[in-house]
């Protein structure tokens, strides 16, 4: 079941939903919500999703993910986009939500740093991880109590 998604706004951003997708056991993928980052004119600053629930893939690969378009990097929209997305998963009673990020990327880092996420390890990636065939061998992954 997906919630409203009508209110994720701030005074600066507003997420507009690009879609769902239901939960497929199979691939132990859980559903989860997809979003464009937007400036309050309309313009498209990035992405960010959602994944509701939890399980081993979550806590490897995180609740949510973001990416910033360039020109729009370093003005904090993935941070800004993260607490509307706490607001969203609090729709679901979830009362903690991970991030991830390989330890190389330090802007994602710090974002998790900037929203408020609390460093709970530095995991090696499970082989039969998609990550893992990406190349990601690690992980930091942060925990948000919500």
């Amino acid at each position: 079941m997906f919630f409203g998604t009508e209110d994720l706004k701030s005074d600066e951003i507003f997420l507009n939903l690009s879609k769902t997708s239901e939960a497929q056991p199979e691939k132990r993928w859980l559903p989860a919500y997809y979003f464009d980052i937007c400036l309050l004119d309309g313009t498209k600053v990035g992405h960010c999703d959602l994944r509701i629930g939890h399980n081993e893939k979550t806590y490897m690969g995180g609740n949510i993910g973001y990416g910033i378009d360039e020109p729009y990097r370093g003005r904090r929209y993935a941070a800004k986009a993260c607490r509307l997305l706490f607001a969203q998963a609090q729709k679901h009673r979830l009362d903690h939500v991970y991030i991830t990020c390989t330890p190389d990327n330090i802007a994602s880092a710090r974002t998790c740093e900037i929203a408020g996420g609390e460093l709970v390890e530095v995991a090696a990636v499970p082989e039969d991880n998609e990550m893992y065939a990406e190349g990601k061998r690690q992980v930091k992954i942060y925990r948000f109590a919500l």
